[in-house]
């Protein structure tokens, strides 16, 4: 499974946003979620899920806020699940301990580990950082047509909406990165669905020899 532990950024100067935050991804991401997000300590939000895609879109929503650093850990849970995200743990909770840890110190402020560790999980953080630092540099015209986009509305449709022509949106789009940005995420929730099926396949080896 995939945990999220995003800890608020500057939260001794601005405002909760844990509050608001678990509001919106419990509303908006109730299929992904195996168990609520919560808060986990005073500025911590902690979640846990089932989907690499869900996991991989909140961590983008949340870096781009720039309120947040974002450890994503990959690895087993065991089940049944605790009553909520608290009472629950396992490898996939700690190795999200060690990437907010890293992320914190990170440019991106996101960071990647898996339980056991894994190669291809090591792989995946600088290529997501990539795409972080790819998103932070999008001016306020790119992030407009994207969240038209994001929609499901056409670019056509969404330079009709703006009062622009298609080719001026085509070049905004190609300025705002968005076709690389649509490529590269295909590719690594695609990546993160194989780490993950890496280090869930060994730790179910792992307990098989352990009982054995």
């Amino acid at each position: 499974m995939f945990v999220i532990t995003a800890d608020q950024r500057h939260s001794r100067s601005s405002a909760d946003a844990v509050a608001q935050t678990l509001q919106r991804i419990n509303a908006e991401r109730v299929d992904d979620l195996a168990l609520p997000a919560e808060r986990t300590a005073g500025d911590e939000a902690q979640m846990l899920l089932n989907s690499a895609h869900a996991t991989l879109d909140i961590a983008l929503e949340l870096t781009r806020t720039e309120q947040w650093s974002v450890g994503i850990g990959i690895g087993a849970v065991p089940t049944p699940l605790g009553s909520n995200v608290r009472a629950t743990s396992g490898p996939a909770f700690l190795a999200a301990r060690d990437a907010i840890d890293r992320a914190k110190k990170s440019p991106a402020k996101c960071a990647v580990a898996s339980d056991p560790d894994s190669e291809l999980a090591r792989d995946i953080e600088p290529l997501l950082e990539m795409l972080i630092l790819l998103r932070n540099r999008r001016t306020s015209n790119g992030w407009e047509l994207y969240d038209l986009l994001s929609t499901g509305i056409t670019q056509a449709e969404a330079a009709e909406r703006l009062g622009i022509s298609p080719q001026s949106a085509s070049q905004r789009a190609l300025v705002a990165g968005l076709r690389t940005e649509e490529a590269a995420t295909r590719a690594l929730a695609n990546l993160l669905d194989r780490a993950h099926s890496g280090v869930t396949t060994v730790n179910a080896l792992s307990t098989e020899e352990g009982t054995s």
